[in-house]
């Protein structure tokens, strides 16, 4: 792949936790739609990458050396 990326910031990585969790709910007996879960994807995938952003502001806030 030309475009690597955190495994956070996977669509597919979240699609299929999000999938694996409505199996999950579903033998529990707990049905969730399929918009639902498309939905709670997305909103996963938002909150991973404004987590990462923060990280990486609190990083170099934080950092001891200085950027050229």
């Amino acid at each position: 792949m030309l475009n690597d990326k955190p495994w956070y910031q996977s669509k597919t990585v979240w699609g299929g936790l999000v999938a694996l969790g409505a199996a999950l709910a579903g033998l529990g007996g707990l049905h969730v739609a399929p918009a639902t879960q498309d939905a709670i994807a997305t909103a996963l995938l938002d909150t991973a990458a404004a987590i990462g952003a923060l990280v990486a502001i609190y990083g170099r806030l934080a950092a001891d050396k200085t950027l050229r």
